[in-house]
Formats: structure tokens, sequence, C-alpha cells
């Protein structure tokens, strides 16, 4: 089952990277203050950049070769290839 590699931007101008088999019902989960604690308070967001790959194991490498990048390199690659999903959470909704 293919994983897709994730960039959000946040509300307040930060970007969270992740990993989810079901993008959507993630971005849904982070947006109800379920998902990951970082984006909690964070929301609405939107994603900027997302990759598919094959297993979890080359999602989890590829999140964490990503996250080991200064925020100017994570601004390149979401210039070089923008996610492909149009996916806006909708307003934070605290837990």
């Amino acid at each position: 089952m293919p994983w897709t590699v994730y960039i959000l931007a946040c509300a307040d101008g930060t970007l969270y990277t992740g990993i989810a088999l079901d993008l959507a019902e993630r971005l849904d989960k982070h947006a109800k203050g379920l998902g990951a604690k970082y984006t909690r308070g964070r929301g609405p967001f939107k994603v900027v950049y997302s990759e598919v790959l094959a297993t979890k194991g080359a999602a989890l490498q590829r999140e964490a070769a990503i996250k080991t990048m200064p925020r100017a390199g994570k601004q390149a690659l979401i210039a070089s290839r923008p996610s492909r999903k149009s996916i806006k959470s909708k307003a934070h909704v605290r837990p």
C-alpha cells in the first residue's frame, strides 16, 4: 500500500512534515487536534508538498531526510514540486 510524505503550511507560518496512508484523513485529524502534537493550535493547514512512496519504510526515510533540511531547503523542495492535491483543512477545532 502506498504511503504519502507531506509538508503542511501551518497558519502560523511554520512547516510540518509527516507521513500518511490516507492524506485527507490525516489532515482531518490534524484539523481536529488529533494529529501530531506539533500541529495542535496551528491550523488551518494547507498541503504544500506531497510525494507518494511504495512502502512505509521508504516514507519514513524520506520524512526523516526532509525534516533534517533547513527551512530554505524545504521551501526549495516545495517550489520544485508543489503538491498535486489541493487539500486545505477546515478551521482548527480544539478537542
